[in-house]
């Protein structure tokens, strides 16, 4: 028989949630970026022309993998002010794909923070970027 598991704090639940939205909004960003330089190259661009070429750049940018996750100017700096209050010893969540973790920070320097997770060793930290996850304070 497994351990029962507590429910999610309901502010972790609302992070998980607003991730998803985050990121369309991401894209919507992206979209309006490649629309501009679409606008900018062509001579004589009509408006459907334009929407078009940026709409299929933009899909060329979703399936590259890299790039997809490179790519995070919105949700990128919501990530910093959600976890501008953490410092070393502070519990958070580590909220990524539709889930949350409980983790400790053990450092930060910029935007990068350290955390671990229970299930590490006392040794294994992980150190992530602040713009590319959410950490969100307990």
């Amino acid at each position: 028989m497994t351990t029962p598991t507590a429910p999610l704090p309901p502010v972790v639940g609302k992070w998980i949630s607003r991730s998803r939205y985050l990121r369309w909004l991401d894209a919507v960003a992206a979209w309006l970026v490649l629309l501009a330089i679409t606008v900018q190259a062509l001579p004589e661009p009509s408006g459907r022309t334009a929407a078009v070429i940026s709409l299929a750049l933009l899909a060329v940018g979703v399936a590259l993998r890299p790039l997809r996750i490179h790519w995070r100017p919105v949700s990128g700096w919501v990530g910093v002010l959600a976890s501008r209050s953490l410092r070393p010893g502070h519990r958070a969540w580590f909220v990524r794909d539709g889930r949350a973790d409980s983790v400790l920070v053990t450092a930060r320097r910029g935007l990068r923070v350290s955390t671990a997770a229970p299930g590490m060793s006392e040794a294994e930290t992980m150190s992530v970027r602040r713009t590319r996850v959410f950490l969100v304070p307990s």
